[in-house]
């Protein structure tokens, strides 16, 4: 009988080892050097995993900084505080990062834009894109309200208000995922404290715009020949604004007769000097 322990545990034993000594063996052969630097910017990234600095989630951006691939603001969710600590770690100046956020250009909202019969179906932006018309707004060119970018967006910054999709900037990272899945490119990154923006994307002639929308663009030129700087063209019979020429004066949008030219909040100094 103790004989019979006595082999049963020296089987147990010796099994313990010949199975350590094949892990410990295996952890030799298979063992991969960490990147110190690599872990510690991963550990100062958010870990949202939102794909929104450009790389496969947190770990690809971190392996992609680590080896001077990716920039040590690569991150649009962590923002500058955690480009000062990634370039702490990197033992480089971080440099000035610009905040970006999410604008849609557009403003047809139920009350500003007219719709050609009433849409009854999947509220998604993809699919109404494959009903007659190309969706119920006369516009084509508007967006359509299916709520396809509130879906995608992690951080509750962009939501559905009358019609048309609005982003919160407050709550906006600038992860790209609602410019990505919008099916009509309405949605780009604007500076946080960019002043206006021109909220139409339409490039029908002014005489049908005004037949479809209240405050859709009609290219008058108006905006153009107001901007002190250059900072505005009007092309494809919309206006563009160039953000990095705008010196915030709101001229655009004050002399805009259809209001397609927006003030970007509203304690805005383009509106004060408005």
């Amino acid at each position: 009988m103790i004989i019979g322990v006595i082999i049963a545990t020296a089987v147990v034993a010796g099994s313990g080892i010949i199975i350590g000594l094949i892990l410990g063996f295996a952890d030799m052969k298979l063992h991969v050097d960490v990147d110190e630097k690599e872990a510690a910017i991963l550990a100062a990234l958010p870990g949202n995993n939102c794909g929104g600095c450009g790389f496969p989630g947190c770990s690809g951006c971190a392996a992609a900084i680590a080896k001077g691939e990716g920039e040590v603001n690569q991150c649009p969710v962590g923002g500058p505080p955690v480009a000062a600590e990634i370039s702490k770690i990197m033992g480089v100046e971080g440099g000035e990062a610009t905040r970006m956020v999410a604008n849609v250009h557009c403003q047809g909202d139920c009350d500003k834009a007219t719709s050609t019969y009433e849409y009854v179906g999947a509220m998604d932006c993809r699919v109404i894109t494959q009903v007659p018309g190309g969706g119920p707004k006369t516009c084509t060119y508007g967006c359509l309200g299916g709520g396809s970018c509130v879906s995608v967006c992690q951080f509750d910054a962009i939501h559905i208000v009358n019609g048309i999709a609005v982003v919160d900037k407050e709550n906006c990272k600038a992860c790209k995922k609602c410019i990505d899945i919008c099916p009509r490119h309405l949605i780009d990154l604007v500076p946080y404290d960019a002043a206006v923006a021109v909220e139409c994307k339409s490039q029908d002639k002014g005489q049908l715009v005004n037949k479809y929308c209240k405050t859709g663009c009609i290219a008058c030129h108006i905006c153009e020949k107001q901007c002190p700087v250059g900072a505005i063209t009007v092309e494809n019979n919309v206006a563009h604004i160039d953000q990095e020429k705008c010196t915030h004066c709101g001229l655009c949008a004050e002399k805009c007769p259809k209001k397609a030219i927006a003030f970007l909040s509203d304690d805005s100094e383009a509106q004060e000097l408005a």
